[in-house]
């Protein structure tokens, strides 16, 4: 079956970095659009990042817009989510998700058939 895993989360200063990671199996990665969302508590799943299949289109929420980077090795299967200059309002869990329904992926959580089961980033002093 299909499985997507995250790595990478943790509790990190304001400022610093972190590279969160997404290791699919059970599809042929190379054909899906990688997504990442992130949820605070008591909030809804918001977008973050998304690839569109071959890497060449890549879209980012206006908050994180110039500090985080998503780029994907679809010769291993993974996609990451490079998090630069992290500020408390980014803590939350972050999720991939991969859809094999669209080249370019979606804003909308909706348009994602796969999901992992995410991982922390926590922002604090």
């Amino acid at each position: 079956q299909v499985q997507l895993v995250e790595s990478g989360g943790g509790l990190v200063q304001p400022g610093g970095s972190l590279q969160l990671s997404c290791v699919a199996s059970g599809l042929t990665f190379s054909t899906n659009a990688m997504g990442w969302f992130r949820q605070a508590p008591g909030k809804e799943r918001d977008f973050v990042a998304r690839i569109s299949r071959a890497g060449g289109f890549i879209d980012y929420a206006d908050s994180v817009k110039g500090r985080f980077t998503i780029s994907r090795d679809n010769a291993k299967n993974t996609v990451y989510l490079q998090v630069n200059s992290l500020k408390p309002e980014d803590t939350g869990v972050y999720y991939c998700a991969a859809t094999p329904s669209s080249v370019y992926g979606s804003r909308s959580p909706n348009s994602y058939a796969y999901w992992g089961q995410g991982t922390q980033v926590t922002v604090s002093s």
